[in-house]
C-alpha cells in the first residue's frame, strides 16, 4: 500500500535518503514507515507535515485536504 509521505515525497522528486536526513535516521528506518512497518513518531510526523506545508490529518488519511494553511 502506498502511503502519503511516500507519494508527496515523489511528488518533489525526492529521495528516501534526502527525506532521512531532514529526520536524522536511517534510510532504511524511513523507508519501514513508506512501507507501513514501523509506526511514524509523532515528532517525525510533525516534521513531515511541516516540510510538506501540508497537515498531520492528512496525512493520517483523516481529511482529504491537502493544503496546510498556518494563522
Amino acid at each position: 500500500m502506498k502511503t502519503r509521505i511516500r507519494d508527496l515525497r515523489e511528488d518533489r522528486d525526492l529521495t528516501q535518503n534526502e527525506v532521512s536526513k531532514l529526520l536524522n535516521i536511517s534510510q532504511v528506518a524511513y523507508s519501514y514507515y513508506e512501507l507501513n512497518k514501523r509506526n511514524i513518531p509523532l515528532d517525525y510526523l510533525c516534521k513531515l507535515a511541516d516540510f510538506y506545508n501540508v497537515s498531520v490529518d492528512y496525512l493520517l488519511y483523516r481529511t482529504e485536504k491537502k493544503v496546510f494553511i498556518k494563522n
